[in-house]
């Protein structure tokens, strides 16, 4: 029962929205909103074919490696300011003055430094979605709880091991939330990066559908997108509950008791 009730209000939302669509466009027909049917014609016979390997697959590569190295330097970088007062001092002005700084804005200067290639593209993927996962580690680490420190200090844990067994799994849960948060930037970011300096991937293969006024094969690559995105929060879903399965254990009891 706990099963269909879940599968229920997975899908009832999308078949209402789905159905919503299908009545207007028969209602009022445009050249620029195809209909479901058209749609999913179109994306069957776009995007299975040389379009995914030539196209998706190495976006999808690029999303996966800037998602990688923003959680990698995040993580890293948020444990060492947030264990180390003085280095948190010294870095906040910097950090706070890179974050304003919007991705978008720096394509023109990558482009120069690095050139028009996969490496900008992913640096520019780990710029902006780092910045999540690094202020949800470094407020994750500092709100280790100072007795638990204590004790594991008289109990004679070396830095490495309060690393591994307290501070990490003390802010796993807000490190987690930098990450979840991350996800939509990166394939954001991916988009952009994509749209007017590559000549491949699906960003730019969107805006060549748009002006060339195939409208159903625009939308059609929006819909790659959104199942993009969907894949990478089921997958977090899944990862997040197997590394926090102490942590939602932990709140079950809560509740029950």
């Amino acid at each position: 029962m706990k099963f269909f009730k879940s599968v229920f209000f997975l899908l009832a939302l999308p078949i209402i929205l789905v159905l919503l669509w299908w009545i207007s466009t028969i209602v009022n027909p445009t050249f620029f909103v195809p209909t479901p049917g058209e749609l999913i014609t179109t994306f069957f016979g776009t995007w299975f074919g040389d379009r995914f390997t030539e196209d998706v697959l190495p976006s999808i590569g690029r999303l996966f490696l800037g998602i990688a190295g923003s959680i990698i330097v995040g993580v890293v970088l948020g444990i060492l300011i947030g264990s180390f007062r003085p280095l948190r001092q010294l870095l906040e002005p910097l950090l706070e003055f890179f974050r304003a700084i919007p991705p978008p804005v720096l394509l023109p200067l990558l482009m120069i430094i690095i050139g028009v290639n996969w490496r900008m593209q992913v640096f520019v993927i780990i710029f902006g979605s780092l910045w999540p996962v690094l202020l949800n580690t470094v407020e994750g680490v500092r709100a280790t709880d100072e007795v638990q420190r204590d004790t594991a200090r008289s109990y004679g844990l070396g830095r490495l091991d309060r690393l591994r067994y307290l501070t990490l799994p003390a802010a796993a849960p807000q490190i987690l939330t930098g990450v979840r948060q991350s996800l939509s930037i990166a394939l954001i970011l991916m988009v952009i990066s994509e749209l007017w300096y590559t000549s491949a991937g699906l960003g730019f293969t969107i805006v060549q559908f748009q002006r060339n006024f195939a409208i159903p094969e625009m939308w059609s690559g929006i819909l790659v997108l959104g199942l993009i995105g969907l894949g990478l929060a089921v997958l977090f879903r899944y990862v997040e509950r197997y590394i926090l399965r102490w942590y939602h254990g932990l709140r079950e009891v809560q509740r029950e008791s």
